[in-house]
């Protein structure tokens, strides 16, 4: 039975409850975090505080973010963590319990913290050489999608779709734009340049959306963030995905359309070699 954290306890998870008045629970009022740890090593935590930190900001919830990185550690090694290649400590805040009504509570009340670890298997290398398919979705996601709230319903439905399309990822589509997937990020590549969805409102600000954006300038690659019309990104000689969890994924065709040749390309190979490299200088660290 896997340890996780609720309100400054280490428990068992099949005794952690919440109560039914949260408002986490009635309204997904509240954030939530991802953190990879590598070897044991949170990888980028100061990053994660920082979106944490901006997000509680915004919808005004007053809570002390400086005990979260030992209270991650502690679950990591709870859960005999520390030696696993890849692992993850998901991070969720509410603004806490109180009558059930629309506005803040009159009076300030704690909120919810709730934290758990668990180990991410990465898919062999030679399944990802194989490539992954992607299919288009309407984004009709809320207009503040670069706060990492927890009202992820349309984000749910989004998630759905290659399911029963038979494929495995989805690229959110907004006013004939390419934005990114359902939990995580779309980079397109056009010869030697790498093109993603400028930072707004409209797309979350990624953690290893930024790490890859610093790789790939160290790699000589010429970046681009900028909006992409869906039918520039057909053309695009290869796309791939990112994120905490999806890392560098590759999608090889988007509708079943296939996307430059069908096949991997070299430069989402190289990125994901030097992510892999930064991962691992990152769990010897340690």
């Amino acid at each position: 039975m896997s340890t996780v954290y609720l309100n400054g306890e280490f428990i068992p998870k099949d005794q952690a409850f919440i109560s039914v008045d949260d408002r986490g629970f009635l309204f997904g009022d509240g954030i939530y975090e991802v953190t990879a740890a590598y070897k044991g090593q949170l990888y980028h935590w100061d990053r994660h505080l920082a979106r944490a930190s901006r997000g509680l900001k915004a919808l005004r919830i007053e809570f002390d973010l400086s005990p979260l990185e030992e209270i991650h550690n502690q679950l990591l090694e709870k859960n005999d963590l520390l030696e696993a290649p890849v692992s993850y400590v998901y991070l969720q805040i509410t603004r806490g319990v109180a009558k059930r009504t629309h506005k803040f509570p009159p009076n300030p009340v704690e909120p919810t913290v709730y934290m758990f670890a668990g180990e991410y298997q990465r898919p062999s290398r030679e399944r990802w050489e194989e490539g992954y398919t992607s299919v288009t979705v309407h984004d009709v996601r809320w207009l503040r999608r670069d706060l990492k709230t927890i009202q992820l319903l349309p984000n749910v439905l989004g998630a759905q779709a290659p399911v029963d399309q038979g494929a495995d990822e989805i690229v959110f589509v907004q006013d004939g734009m390419a934005i990114e997937g359902s939990h995580n990020y779309l980079f397109m590549v056009f010869g030697d340049v790498i093109v993603t969805h400028p930072l707004s409102n409209q797309i979350l600000g990624g953690i290893t959306r930024s790490v890859l954006l610093e790789l790939a300038a160290d790699l000589g690659y010429q970046v681009q963030e900028r909006c992409v019309p869906l039918e520039e990104m057909f053309t695009a000689d290869e796309i791939f995905h990112s994120g905490t969890l999806s890392e560098v994924k590759p999608c090889i065709a988007v509708d079943g359309k296939p996307i430059g040749n069908g096949k991997v390309g070299p430069v989402t190979r190289a990125l994901f070699d030097a992510f892999l490299a930064d991962t691992e200088r990152a769990g010897r660290s340690g």
